[in-house]
């Protein structure tokens, strides 16, 4: 019998009899062994779902990160990843880099034959370029001795013959180091509101200074475009002649996080160098969805949605006429979901469902209508929309138990095709242009993420990693998806993980970690190292009502655990809680309202709430 196999047997309420004794007899979960799990992570993948570039870490990985630094602008965290390009084909895996190595922003070339990214190398980053073809990497020699941006952005031109990136202004190091210095070194720091910018965020503000410029790949000569912004979101229009990006420009330290930044869209030129804007700037930050071709974009304002393209001088509400409704009913209030492939139409969602509307005519369908209880709608997420505008692909998840999975609407008929449902956790969707290839994180719910591969219509899937051997004589916990009601009769969802030496009948301790919303399981290293001590591991939900933040948890988690209690699976003198950040000062909180917990942990929670 394989590791996986026991994990799935595992899932079920009672544990049979041999994986009792399995459980016994396998290693249990120490510190140790937490440090060096391997979590793989889907960093890149091509156009065509040919190639993946995966990335794999490990606790142990951060072990010599300078916390002290943080908040400096010249350091580099030294926190490090392997590297690997995986064949969804063959499944042939290429480790670029099997050792820890300091790497980021993995983005692949338009043909999907080239991988770039950034290493750090005395202490700064280079651009490196893998081939898959020759399975080499080559460092390209920038032509600028300006170095590479930390916060740089990564961006291949259509036509693959150019990287954009960003450079940091000549002397930016020595300012940036005195200022982060003069804050934590300095005999007296001064924080004045009275100046535009309290101390710290001048220092995040020369943080964020950068020249982007333009990288010829074949022999690293430098143009710079841009020198008095910092550009966000920069993409390509199809022909290479133009970039589009947004700036968010602060303008004074913000104590509403709805204040002192303007955001604005704009292109820039690459044959004459002038830049045009495309919104003008407001406090407001809107999020815009550009066609394929890059042409025109969409975006969503005070319900309706709104269309322009490149050189147009306005915007025009597509949604004018759909708005309009009779006296009972209020007005629908629409999102944008994506743009199909020919940028001819445009998928809408509202709180009724989803919609496809013709831009050039008006006309709109409705596409998938949805529940009418809010509550009772599975959690549905547009994932994409094939090239040949046939499927609309969305992940699903029901609210009310454990059946997650990936569906696929036909455009035409509006009817839906599950490909795949079950109780596993699925992450990561990332589908082809032609939809002929799926890639995916998916785990049983227990055990580590690895990456899947499947085809178009979902046959057999293909297990393209597989990163934890060193587990299979390892004894994991398993999960259980729990129903309460709090006090005012909501009904909530907490995650249970059953000790490893779990035997029905008996009455074990429960260490409950408290924060907000809990519902989907996974690999959990701390709970597996609270069931590895023969205790249960417990994450309650809380509803909140905005002003009384205490009441939710004084509401919810006593109830949610007074549930285990009467299901005789919880000894109720031996309970624990415990939190970190908020979680933490729900902690602190919770323990003055109520006996029930035996020990509690406040882990970096706030606790001087008045300065």
């Amino acid at each position: 019998m394989t590791y996986r196999h026991i994990c799935l047997l595992l899932l079920v309420f009672t544990v049979p009899l041999f994986a009792q004794v399995w459980a016994q007899q396998a290693r249990g979960f120490t510190p140790e062994i937490a440090l060096d799990v391997r979590n793989v992570r889907i960093a890149a993948v091509t156009d065509d779902g040919s190639r993946v570039a995966a990335t794999v870490q490990t606790r142990r990985d951060r072990t010599d990160v300078d916390h002290q630094r943080y908040g400096d602008p010249t350091y580099i965290s030294p926190v490090s990843t392997r590297l690997m390009v995986v064949d969804t084909g063959s499944g042939d895996q290429t480790w670029v880099y099997e050792q820890p190595t300091q790497l980021r922003a993995f983005t692949w070339s338009p043909d999907g034959t080239r991988l770039g990214y950034f290493i750090v190398e005395d202490d700064s980053y280079k651009l490196c370029i893998f081939e898959t073809s020759s399975a080499q990497t080559t460092t390209l020699e920038l032509g600028s001795d300006k170095v590479i941006a930390s916060s740089s952005p990564l961006v291949w031109s259509p036509d693959g013959s150019m990287i954009l990136l960003g450079l940091r202004p000549e002397g930016w190091a020595v300012e940036a180091h005195r200022a982060f210095l003069a804050l934590t070194e300095a005999a007296v720091i001064v924080q004045d509101s009275r100046n535009e910018f309290l101390a710290w965020d001048r220092v995040r503000n020369i943080a964020n200074q950068q020249i982007t410029a333009l990288v010829s790949v074949s022999d690293g000569s430098v143009r710079e475009i841009l020198a008095d912004v910092t550009p966000q979101g920069v993409s390509f229009a199809e022909d290479g002649s133009y970039i589009t990006y947004s700036t968010a420009v602060r303008t004074k330290t913000s104590y509403t996080r709805r204040d002192g930044t303007d955001y604005e869209l704009l292109m820039l030129d690459l044959n004459n160098g002038e830049s045009a804007s495309l919104m003008d700037p407001s406090e407001e930050r809107t999020n815009v969805s550009w066609t394929e071709a890059h042409d025109v974009f969409a975006y969503g304002k005070d319900g309706s949605i709104f269309v322009m393209g490149v050189g147009e001088e306005a915007a025009v509400d597509v949604t004018e006429a759909h708005r309009i409704t009779d006296t009972e009913t209020e007005e629908p209030e629409f999102s944008v979901g994506r743009w199909s492939s020919s940028g001819s139409e445009l998928l809408l969602t509202s709180e009724r469902g989803w919609h496809v509307l013709d831009v050039e005519s008006g006309d709109m369908r409705d596409l998938l209508v949805l529940e009418d209880e809010e509550q009772e709608r599975p959690r549905r997420e547009i994932q994409a929309w094939s090239e040949d505008g046939r499927y609309v692909y969305f992940s699903y998840s029901a609210r009310d138990r454990w059946q997650r999975g990936l569906k696929r609407l036909n455009v035409e008929s509006g009817e839906a095709e599950t490909l795949v449902l079950d109780e596993r956790l699925y992450s990561s969707w990332h589908i082809s242009d032609d939809g002929s290839t799926i890639v995916y994180a998916m785990t049983d719910g227990n055990s580590p993420n690895e990456i899947w591969v499947a085809g178009s219509d979902y046959p057999v899937p293909t297990q393209l990693t597989s990163m934890n051997r060193q587990l299979g004589g390892v004894a994991l916990t398993n999960t259980e998806l729990v129903e309460y009601l709090d006090v005012d009769g909501n009904t909530l969802y907490g995650i249970l993980y059953y000790p490893i030496n779990y035997e029905a009948g008996q009455a074990y301790p429960l260490v409950a970690e408290i924060y907000e919303q809990f519902f989907d399981n996974g690999f959990n290293e701390n709970m597996n190292l609270i069931t590895a001590q023969g205790w249960f591991g417990f994450r309650p939900s809380v509803r909140f009502e905005e002003g009384y933040p205490g009441e939710a948890w004084l509401k919810a988690v006593p109830n949610a655990i007074n549930k285990l209690i009467e299901r005789g699976l919880v000894d109720e003198d031996k309970v624990g809680v415990y939190g970190q950040s908020y979680g933490g000062y729900a902690t602190n909180l919770l323990i003055t309202q109520t006996d029930r917990f035996a020990a509690a942990a406040n882990v970096s929670g706030k606790v001087n709430i008045i300065s």
